[in-house]
């Protein structure tokens, strides 16, 4: 595996599901192998010493109270790249997943309850709560497969305000005293650090520095301080890249091309970090470490437990195990659902999810996964045989979950295309990320202008992603008559110098009638789109070459491209090629299989919105 390939797995779901199975097995083996050396181990107590201050902490404690506030601050980063940028930037869909996400986790707590009450393990509650993000997405994968794209966005909006409960229950309910000296120390700090975001003061060793502060402070006050990871990670802001700060940063690359020193190449780093959010710049460089090696290690010092035959057994006569499993495989579904079909029934409809009920039973099966969060509850709240028992039942729930997410989705296939289309993906209207709609009479269109499915496309002639792109997207055009294509001008001058004048060279021809023609040259021919070049693809299609050349030196096509542009910079799309369909922006790969994929999506989106339809017009009040 090259090191570019590495790169990537450890930040993929993929990478980090591979690695947290891993670390299951491994402590799996050592606990049932040598339990004595396991326990041991994670027991063992170090303390850190500055001056007259101490810190002392079990092994096990530095990972769960430590390390793992990293993995809390990226879901931070996750929770606020969706309020930004994501489905919870519609505020609605913000009180439907909080009330969805409080849902999912209280009927698995009853649940649990119910099977507890009147027991000392009544008090374990939250360890029947939280869903583990990455293993629940993990089984999706394999269960989902002809499921909606949108149900992940569901399943992630629903996780995160899922992880913010949980810290704010393990906060609350299972700190060590609360003391109130230090919790103001720990308030000014997270004051502190408020106002550094809002000054936009990016200095990551003062952020750093504070942040550990609060961190420190919370231990002592007896509030969790993985709560210190959320919180910083809900304030570093998510922003599309912006034209002007891309163009900088071309600018100071081109000036190290120029001059190959040490003091450029730093400056150019500088310019393309600033480039960037820095929300995603941190994901982009705590997410390796987080899904290969801080959650792994949790899990090494958290999952071990003997699995000999009387040690199965006996965990399931515990109440303990049923309240656990039963909660996660049955509440969850329960919680979720029924949940959203509460807030769905009270708001007359007008707060309903982005997928359909079926989706959603989907969603609250493969939710039944635990792991993390549960662990560190469990680690705070049970000791000996009941620890155990716990365990036992919480990596029962990741197998539980994968059988009921299979049979979920078996069922929803045996439906009928009409039904199955409304069953996944409801009667919820997608945001629309195109600001600029499509306009029939102006934009460039090929294929049927009344067609119900629309790709824009924002491209640069000179661009070889759109190059490479072209034939996958003519395959698209010809799989369906439904299927209509728009191309938007979005040159990029300060990397492809030919951009401006060939996007000119098309709207000349387009004059003349010839849009799609000239189109099609101008992206076969990527290296060689100099004027005289222009000139003689006019020639090649058979224009009127002197009514071309006056078309450009009048450069009567500037002002649509300008529109294009400004449409582009509206809509967020500063990269080629960007596109969106039925004005969903595509994120992702643009190849055949992608764009396919896509399509057939906003295709299942028509025949929900159609069946939804029939059964309104079928009912006895029309509603």
């Amino acid at each position: 595996m090259t090191l570019q390939r590495w790169r990537e797995f450890t930040r993929s779901e993929t990478g980090g599901t591979a690695s947290l199975t891993v670390a299951v097995l491994t402590a799996l083996i050592w606990s049932n192998t040598s339990l004595g050396t396991y326990e041991a181990t994670w027991s063992a107590r170090l303390s850190v010493t500055v001056g007259p201050y101490a810190l002392g902490l079990t092994l096990r404690e530095w990972i769960n109270s430590g390390l793992m506030a990293l993995f809390f601050f990226l879901v931070g980063l996750d929770a606020r790249r969706e309020l930004d940028m994501g489905e919870l930037r519609d505020r609605r869909w913000v009180l439907l997943c909080a009330i969805g996400g409080i849902g999912s986790m209280a009927a698995p707590a009853l649940i649990y309850l119910s099977f507890n009450a009147g027991l000392p393990s009544a008090h374990g509650w939250g360890v029947a709560m939280s869903t583990d993000t990455a293993f629940a997405l993990a089984v999706l994968s394999l269960v989902g497969s002809r499921l909606p794209a949108s149900l992940r966005a569901f399943m992630l909006s629903i996780s995160v305000m899922d992880d913010v409960v949980a810290l704010v229950v393990i906060a609350v309910f299972y700190g060590q005293g609360f003391r109130a000296l230090p919790f103001l120390v720990a308030s000014g700090a997270a004051a502190v650090i408020v106002c550094m975001r809002l000054a936009n003061f990016r200095s990551g060793v003062v952020c750093c520095a504070v942040s550990l502060v609060m961190w420190c402070a919370l231990l002592k006050a007896g509030v969790d301080p993985v709560v210190t990871g959320l919180t910083v990670g809900l304030l570093v802001i998510t922003a599309p890249a912006g034209r002007d700060d891309l163009e900088r940063a071309t600018g100071l690359v081109r000036n190290f091309r120029e001059q190959p020193t040490a003091e450029l190449q730093q400056t150019a780093v500088r310019g393309l970090v600033a480039a960037i959010s820095q929300n995603d710049h941190l994901q982009s460089k705590f997410t390796p470490w987080v899904n290969c090696a801080i959650v792994p290690l949790f899990a090494v010092a958290n999952s071990g437990v003997p699995l000999g035959p009387g040690t199965v057994v006996a965990a399931f006569t515990s109440p303990i195990t049923w309240g656990i499993v039963c909660g996660y495989l049955v509440g969850k579904v329960i919680g979720v659902v029924g949940s959203l079909s509460l807030v769905t029934a009270l708001s007359g409809g007008r707060l309903r999810p982005n997928v359909g009920w079926g989706a959603a039973t989907v969603g609250g099966a493969v939710s039944g996964a635990a792991f993390t969060v549960s662990l560190l509850i469990a680690s705070k709240t049970f000791t000996g045989s009941d620890l155990a028992y716990a365990r036992t039942a919480i990596l029962s729930t990741v197998v539980g979950a994968m059988v009921s997410g299979r049979i979920t989705t078996g069922v929803i296939q045996l439906m009928a295309p009409r039904r199955r289309a409304r069953a996944l993906l409801g009667r919820a209207r997608p945001l629309t990320d195109l600001v600029t709609p499509v306009d029939a009479i102006r934009d460039r269109i090929r294929g049927p202008v009344d067609a119900q499915i629309t790709v824009v496309e924002y491209g640069d002639f000179e661009c070889p992603h759109c190059g490479r792109a072209e034939p996958d997207l003519l395959d698209m055009l010809a799989g369906g008559d439904d299927v209509r294509y728009v191309w938007r001008h979005l040159p990029l001058p300060d990397v492809h110098p030919h951009a401006q004048q060939a996007a000119e060279a098309a709207e000349a021809a387009g004059d003349q009638g010839s849009f799609w023609e000239m189109h099609d040259l101008l992206l076969r021919h990527q290296d060689h789109l100099a004027a005289a070049d222009l000139v003689g693809y006019a020639e090649q299609l058979g224009l009127d070459v002197e009514r071309f050349r006056q078309h450009m030196r009048a450069r009567r096509g500037l002002r649509r491209i300008e529109e294009d542009v400004s449409s582009a910079e509206l809509s967020g799309a500063v990269g080629t090629p960007t596109f969106f369909i039925n004005g969903r922006r595509h994120y992702g790969s643009f190849d055949s299989d992608a764009l396919t994929s896509a399509v057939r999506l906003a295709r299942q989106r028509l025949l929900a919105r159609k069946a939804s339809s029939t059964v309104r017009a079928g009912s006895p009040d029309g509603t």
